[in-house]
């Protein structure tokens, strides 16, 4: 990036702001009303949120969590939930892909399609599909991490534990709020929104945003940078308090994504065709177009009574979406084949809690969950000339020493069609007792799940067929498939504590918890399967089965952890610890099947373990001067793993770090100009490592860390931010996988600068 033209474009708009704006040091630009805390109601950086399920406090609470805050999250400008990776003890979400890829590894667990092992919740409302996990955050007042298993509470796919991310609020804001950046791959953001307080009882608020990147990583085959990306939308929020305990929340989101794709890096031998080569090792270089696009909708209805003792809540929620990835699926420039993936869905969900008021010796929490979601999608292959010769005729002239199969068509189409329904529901109990400075909490949720595919798959082949060197005799290979598979899944999910409190601040626990990750269906093999069924129909042998490899089983876990929460010197030092044991079965592993496939899978493994530990710390010595640590360390390998080639017993699981780490530095310093704020510098160290990137553990993605930095001027007006990542320009990698017997990785980003203008009116 051109850092003269970043400053050109920002500077002369910041030294006109704060030109005709009459500011005075002590004022915020925001204004905070006044509201008397619920039960609920948790203070971070003088912002109120109001949780439904969660306590007073977190860090009084027998779980292991990170909050970051609105001034964290601009400060370390964390505008998706990527951004909390290394910064959360054992948190890890790798930044590869597209935003469809939203890979989340928690403590060893962890899956790259499919069933998430995190949940996500929005203004309390979850997020049920994983694909829309990747979206920009827009005036986010807080985000919550909480980790080790949640599934009493929250249910299915939450063993790892749960993201709490709310937005800002139009009855705890006033004002008009304006943000700008530019960074390196010509990336722009634009975001504004206004808050509204229109009456003591009833707020609006409207916030707009949007991002153009024309990308960092250059394709050679086409000479266009292939992770360009535009992102837009908006969302309008409205709070209402009648002051006699209802509150109704609701918040409607709509926003659209268009992105090329894919950075991976071929990274085998140089492949010659004819005498030439054609891929090299260390590019990236595909001929056919790849991308992604997604548009979403979604909203979310809260309605809360708060009566004397108790407080009943209905969450509703509400999403649409319909998104598309187009992939050059072999990565090279070569015409092996073509995926399109296109899928639309809805789900709904209802969520209706009855919480007591906790008072000093019993608190309890009723729950009734419900769900139904509904996808279709069309996945079509398109098999090109080499894809043919190579993957189907090489494959089915290797058979029969009399029989020569020969290509009728250099295009082949293999259809697959799917309709995915699926419904739950759930009935859970938490009751917290108190003796002394001895807190108890036991739990229970009866989780039940009904899930479908239906699909259609077909296609059709034309061929020649010699025998003996004979004549050709034209024929016609046809797969028409229609079938049905339905599975239920009905758990019990308990979940115990103890927790002894020296005082509020300072705590020691002990949890025993049951952890369940959905089973499900494996619609990205289908194209092998039609693959596998045109050989056997050229062949004559019609007796091919699908076996089990159609659909994969639940995963469970049993997670214990013990853990505690500490502050000394006045709250100067503050801190939580946690020392965890889990036993997983049936673990989900996303596999490459073996040979020249074209699709990924998900299998389960027999069991694992993983055990670890995590630190964080916050240091603030004295008031201008702020400190962070946060490291975690996992130990995640296979118990018992046997693919039928190969036993894995004691091997690390894949794609699961080992450590995480984070540092960083933040010093204030004091102008004594009013209309300047304060001069603000903040450094920080972010690693990662060691990554398997197999079940053998032969590919390894070593220890790395990337160093980050920023200058800001901070005014209770207006921020200006010079910041730059990854500034010693650390190679490394964040993703590995084959295709066709193929390899490839994604380099990890390489050295970025930006400029960020952030306006409070």
């Amino acid at each position: 990036m051109n850092d003269s033209r970043a400053a050109s474009l920002l500077l002369p708009l910041f030294w006109a702001v704060i030109g005709i704006l009459p500011v005075q040091a002590e004022e915020t630009g925001i204004r905070f009303a006044e509201e008397t805390p619920a039960d609920t109601t948790l203070v971070i950086d003088r912002i109120q949120v109001t949780a439904i399920k969660q306590g007073m406090a977190l860090r009084s609470q027998p779980v292991a969590s990170t909050i970051a805050g609105s001034r964290v999250i601009e400060r370390e400008h964390i505008d998706a939930l990527k951004g909390l990776s290394q910064k959360v003890p054992n948190l890890h979400l790798p930044d590869y892909g597209s935003r469809m890829t939203s890979s989340i590894y928690v403590r060893g667990l962890g899956a790259r399609i499919d069933q998430p092992v995190v949940g996500l919740n929005i203004d309390n409302v979850p997020i049920l599909q994983k694909n829309n996990f990747d979206a920009e955050l827009a005036d986010v007042e807080r985000i919550e991490v909480l980790r080790g298993p949640q599934s009493t509470l929250y249910g299915r796919n939450t063993m790892g534990g749960v993201i709490n991310v709310y937005t800002l609020s139009p009855l705890q804001y006033e004002g008009v709020r304006i943000g700008m950046e530019y960074a390196s791959g010509n990336t722009f953001r634009l975001r504004a929104s206004s808050y509204n307080r229109l009456n003591p009882d009833l707020g609006i608020a409207v916030t707009g945003f949007f991002k153009h990147s024309d990308g960092l990583f250059l394709n050679e085959a086409t000479g266009e940078r292939c992770d360009w990306e535009r992102t837009g939308g908006g969302r309008l929020k409205l709070q209402w308090r009648n002051g006699r305990g209802l509150r109704i929340d609701n918040t409607f989101t709509a926003s659209t994504l268009e992105q090329g794709g894919y950075p991976y890096v071929y990274v085998g031998p140089d492949i010659e065709r004819e005498g030439r080569i054609v891929a090299r090792s260390g590019e990236i270089a595909y001929n056919d177009p790849c991308g992604y696009s997604r548009t979403l909708l979604s909203d979310g209805l809260t309605i809360r009574y708060d009566a004397a003792r108790y407080s009943v809540s209905s969450l509703t929620g509400y999403q649409y979406s319909d998104d598309e990835m187009i992939l050059d699926q072999d990565f090279l420039p070569l015409s092996y084949f073509t995926l399109r993936q296109a899928l639309r869905e809805h789900c709904l969900t209802e969520d209706l809690v009855f919480r007591s008021h906790d008072d000093r010796r019993y608190g309890w929490l009723f729950g009734l969950f419900g769900f139904y979601r509904h996808g279709t999608m069309e996945a079509p292959v398109q098999f090109k000339e080499t894809g043919i010769d190579e993957l189907i005729f090489a494959h089915a002239n290797g058979h029969l020493d009399n029989i020569r199969f020969e290509k009728g068509a250099d295009e082949l189409l293999l259809a697959s069609d799917f309709r995915m329904p699926s419904y739950g529901g759930a009935v859970y109990h938490e009751s917290r007792f108190t003796v002394g400075k001895w807190h108890f909490t036991a739990g229970l949720r009866a989780d039940i799940e009904r899930t479908a595919l239906r699909y259609h798959s077909r296609s059709a082949l034309d061929y020649q067929l010699r025998i003996d060197g004979g004549e050709p005799i034209a024929r016609t290979a046809i797969v028409d498939d229609r079938n049905r598979i339905a599975h239920t899944y009905a758990e019990l999910l308990p979940k115990f504590s103890a927790l002894y409190a020296f005082d509020e601040q300072r705590n020691l626990y002990l949890t025993v918890a049951k952890g369940y990750k959905a089973g499900g269906f494996n619609t990205q093999i289908f194209s092998d399967i039609l693959q596998e069924k045109l050989k056997q129909a050229m062949l004559s042998d019609a007796g091919y089965q699908e076996k089990d490899i159609m659909s994969y089983r639940p995963e469970y876990s049993w997670n214990y952890e013990f853990g505690g929460h500490f502050s000394c010197m006045e709250g100067a030092v503050r801190g939580d610890f946690a020392l965890f044991y889990i036993d997983c079965r049936d673990q989900q592993l996303t596999v490459f099947p073996a040979g020249s496939s074209t699709g990924r899978m998900m299998t389960n493994a027999g069991r694992t373990r993983s055990w670890g530990a995590e630190l964080a710390m916050q240091c603030t010595p004295w008031r201008t001067l702020d400190l962070s640590f946060a490291y975690g360390y996992t130990d995640a390998r296979f118990v018992r793993y046997d693919n039928g080639r190969q036993n894995f017993r004691g091997n690390y699981l894949p794609y699961a770090p080992q450590h995480t780490l984070s540092v960083s530095a933040m010093k204030s310093f004091p102008t004594g100009v009013h209309w300047l704020g304060d001069l603000v510098v903040q450094a920080g160290l972010r690693g990662t490592g060691r990554i398997r990137w197999n079940e053998e553990n032969t590919l390894v993605q070593p220890f790395y860390t990337l160093f980050d930095a920023s200058i800001r001027i901070e005014h209770p007006r207006y921020t200006l931010d010079f910041w730059g990542r990854n500034l010693a320009n650390e190679r490394y990698d964040v993703f590995y996988f084959k295709s066709i017997g193929h390899e490839f990785v994604q380099r990890g980003r390489s050295r970025t600068f930006g400029i960020t203008l952030s306006i409070n009116l």
